[in-house]
């Protein structure tokens, strides 16, 4: 007797005719600027495609920003260094205290055309009785702080350059006086190496401001 059970039968793969969809032209085109604006957006803020930029900073106007005095005028690195430094004696008017502190607005010494006993002054301080301000006697046993030696005791001679130029020229102060530079604090520094202590009064009627 013969077994009458159907045998499953294979049947070869039938093409239902469809097809993978095509990728419209436009949408490739708008990927593609994408991409070009992406890649020009980067390279503009994100710094990485510049050798003068690295991480963690991600624009040259941030590193500028960050680095020592970047971005920043000699007055403006100045007046920073003044709120530090000078600030407690001679006031945040620059008009000192009576009897203690010479005033510095408005001054005949902080507006001499040269700055040479300025720079003197500040790199190795001043001390004594006779100092006259605007024709005025001004009499004192406080002595001015030198800042003549390395940081971080001293200052630099570009941060004295930078806190002189910014009283000489702050018109708030009624200053208007030239700026100072580094080379002219290095050149008075070396030329005063083996002064002895603070400069009085007389010492500097007798220097030439020009020197």
């Amino acid at each position: 007797m013969k077994s009458t059970t159907n045998q499953p039968t294979s049947k070869a793969p039938q093409d239902s005719g469809a097809k993978d969809p095509a990728v419209p032209i436009w949408l490739i085109v708008a990927c593609f600027m994408i991409a070009y604006w992406g890649a020009v957006y980067f390279d503009e803020h994100g710094g990485w495609f510049n050798p003068q930029i690295y991480k963690p900073y991600l624009s040259a106007e941030q590193l500028a920003n960050f680095q020592v005095g970047g971005g920043e005028s000699s007055a403006e690195r100045g007046a920073k260094i003044y709120a530090r430094t000078c600030v407690a004696c001679h006031q945040a008017n620059a008009l000192g205290t009576p009897g203690t502190f010479p005033p510095l607005a408005g001054s005949d010494w902080v507006n001499e055309k040269e700055p040479g006993r300025m720079i003197r002054i500040v790199l190795h301080g001043f001390q004594g009785s006779g100092l006259v301000v605007n024709g005025v006697p001004f009499s004192t046993a406080s002595q001015m702080t030198a800042f003549g030696a390395p940081p971080p005791v001293g200052l630099t001679d570009e941060e004295i350059a930078d806190v002189i130029t910014f009283v000489r020229g702050n018109a708030e102060w009624k200053n208007k006086a030239s700026a100072v530079t580094p080379e002219q604090v290095t050149a008075i520094r070396g030329k005063t190496s083996n002064h002895p202590g603070a400069f009085t009064p007389d010492e500097m009627k007798s220097i030439n401001p020009a020197d």
